[in-house]
């Protein structure tokens, strides 16, 4: 009697889908030319500024505080990065709607998956690429910037204003993600992303000065960077960053299941 064939079985990895849509983004977004000029604008504006400001110190003689400077350059950075993080952002989804269908339909991906790997790819990009600019205009600061052999920085100081600003990222990335993948046109993108951030910036700024602002947290870095912060108010800043990111991921992740792609 003849031995039965063995019966080969294929475990299939559900989340393989979402790893190569991530893998994939990450990919594309890193050598894309808005990334590109994202990082060569921000390098050269922080390097001038810094080079600048340590040329009128070494003329003028003038003490530059190392925590004023860093709390320029992050706020500079943020608010001269946003034109391209938007683009960056509401290009995740809405610039391949002539791929989604293909991707979602022939490959075998959910379109929770791709949601959630485009979301996630251009969160880790953004936040780890101002994180370690960041970090390098901080060791900058502290070298250059240093009265009798110290510096007005300190270590956790440094480390609260840099997550400050990640999670204000992180809250304009996933509604820039969100928005782009709930409406059509690249003009119609860049409009409601727009009035989405200037109206909530707007609103905010009315609230009392106990209530967490983008734009007052701002203003203070230069002293959390001294380590002069009150953490209960850091911590609301960047729990209700992290709430409205989440919130955003699920009215994208909701709304875009129920699209036609």
């Amino acid at each position: 009697m003849d031995a039965q064939p063995a019966v080969v079985t294929v475990k299939f990895n559900k989340f393989l889908p979402y790893w190569a849509v991530l893998q994939t983004d990450l990919r594309q977004t890193l050598r894309g030319w808005v990334y590109r000029l994202w990082v060569f604008m921000a390098v050269l504006a922080a390097g001038g500024i810094l080079l600048y400001r340590v040329g009128v110190y070494k003329e003028a003689g003038i003490l530059q505080s190392a925590a004023a400077q860093c709390g320029d350059l992050f706020r500079i950075l943020l608010l001269g990065s946003l034109a391209l993080v938007v683009v960056l952002a509401v290009s995740a989804v809405g610039a391949e709607k002539g791929t989604v269908a293909d991707s979602v339909l022939s490959r075998g991906i959910s379109r929770h998956q791709y949601f959630l790997a485009k979301w996630h790819a251009r969160l880790a990009v953004v936040v780890a690429t101002f994180a370690l600019l960041a970090i390098a205009i901080l060791a900058a600061s502290y070298f250059l910037f240093k009265s009798d052999a110290e510096s007005d920085l300190s270590l956790v100081g440094g480390l609260m204003a840099v997550l400050t600003v990640c999670a204000i990222f992180i809250a304009i990335v996933s509604w820039g993600v969100t928005i782009g993948a709930l409406t059509n046109g690249t003009v119609i993108r860049i409009t409601v992303i727009w009035l989405v951030l200037y109206g909530a910036g707007f609103m905010l700024t009315l609230l009392p000065e106990a209530y967490p602002s983008p734009d007052r947290e701002l203003a203070r870095l230069k002293y959390v960077l001294m380590g002069q912060y009150n953490t209960g108010l850091l911590t609301n800043t960047i729990v209700g960053s992290l709430v409205l990111s989440v919130t955003a991921a699920a009215v994208g992740v909701l709304g875009f299941g129920k699209r036609d792609v």
